[in-house]
């Protein structure tokens, strides 16, 4: 058994191959059921093994905007028209607390803990989980036997019981504070500045009541699927994972031997080749590509490409990699060989030496 590149230059001679196959007679021609030939047939197995449709994780995030609702910590402007006395004294903020939120509001009526505002005539009245509209109304109702025919309108004067968390690879990290304006994935993210050039736009995950679901932006434009259909709800958690997250590496006889960042999680063997300036002209072997992947606990499963046809090249373009791939180029017989030769040539030289201090 020997390793990627310990492989004879002579295939008549050979009589051991690498990572334990049984002796082939084409050294680049690794036998079936050991290393999985990269063909034109796996190619298009592994563009038709690509989802169709949307993970169902992601599927539950979708749901249709709502009007928005009046919540705790709200600030609404009440106006009864014909009757400025009733506005708030000095167009300061009412309120039967403390803020809450710490943030100086506009002027208007905030809404307690418990969904409540107190009005002239009217006294405790609950407007939380109303619309605009709705509120108004019932503080029409209220008022009606104090004022005739009173004309009533409510406006939400600051947005502040709900609000989500953007974070990652956006330009501007913070909280979102919701609006009247349904609060979107694509919206927060828009808020938030838009991703950076380290973002990985197929790698955003949103944390919801303890539960995180990735969300692969590239895919759902692909299967013509808008990202606003994901509405977030108060407390979501947005992350814009980094680039560097998901990477690939090369290493072996190739120029520059170094680990690659996807390209918003693509990049196919092709073009981890060449980042890295290619396989060495001098001491690689093309015909000996191996990508390794490992798939959980069970043994890495190995691909094997044969690029001393320049027309294998074409189906490297189109044979996609995964996060934490290993390609490896193997070196020619002759490098191997003398890079044996290189450990034991100087333990020989050295034991001579010895041998000539002892009986000189």
């Amino acid at each position: 058994m020997t390793g990627p590149g310990f492989d004879f230059a002579d295939p008549e001679m050979r009589s051991s191959v690498t990572l334990g196959q049984s002796a082939p007679i084409d050294p680049n021609a690794p036998p079936a059921g050991v290393i999985t030939p990269i063909t034109p047939s796996l190619v298009q197995a592994q563009l038709a093994s690509r989802p169709r449709t949307i993970p169902e994780d992601v599927q539950r995030l979708f749901a249709q905007p709502r009007p928005y609702t009046i919540g705790p910590s709200d600030i609404i402007s009440v106006t009864v028209y014909d009757h400025p006395e009733l506005q708030p004294l000095g167009g300061a903020v009412i309120t039967q607390g403390g803020d809450p939120t710490g943030i100086s509001g506009a002027p208007g009526f905030i809404v307690d803990d418990e969904g409540f505002i107190f009005f002239p005539y009217a006294r405790r009245v609950k407007v939380g989980g109303l619309t605009e509209s709705q509120a108004a109304e019932v503080i029409e109702g209220r008022i009606r036997s104090v004022i005739k025919d009173p004309q009533v309108s409510v406006r939400i004067a600051a947005f502040r019981s709900r609000r989500a968390y953007v974070d990652g690879e956006v330009r501007v990290p913070g909280t979102q504070i919701f609006t009247d304006v349904p609060m979107t994935l694509s919206e927060a993210i828009n808020r938030a500045g838009g991703i950076t050039q380290n973002g990985d736009r197929s790698f955003v995950t949103l944390t919801r009541n303890d539960v995180t679901t990735v969300i692969n932006l590239v895919r759902l434009q692909e299967l013509g699927v808008n990202p606003n259909r994901i509405l977030l709800q108060s407390g979501d958690l947005v992350t814009v994972r980094n680039r560097e997250d998901n990477k690939v590496f090369v290493m072996g006889e190739i120029v520059r031997p170094s680990s690659l960042p996807m390209r918003n999680g693509r990049l196919t063997l092709n073009e981890a080749l060449g980042d890295v300036g290619g396989p060495n002209l001098g001491t690689s072997n093309p015909g000996q590509i191996y990508v390794i992947r490992n798939v959980g606990q069970e043994a890495p499963v190995l691909y094997h490409l044969n690029a001393s046809n320049p027309s294998a090249l074409a189906l490297a373009d189109n044979f996609y990699l995964q996060p934490r791939d290993v390609v490896y180029v193997d070196a020619v017989p002759l490098v191997q060989w003398n890079r044996v030769i290189s450990l034991i040539l100087p333990s020989a030289q050295a034991v001579t030496t010895g041998r000539n201090i002892v009986n000189p």
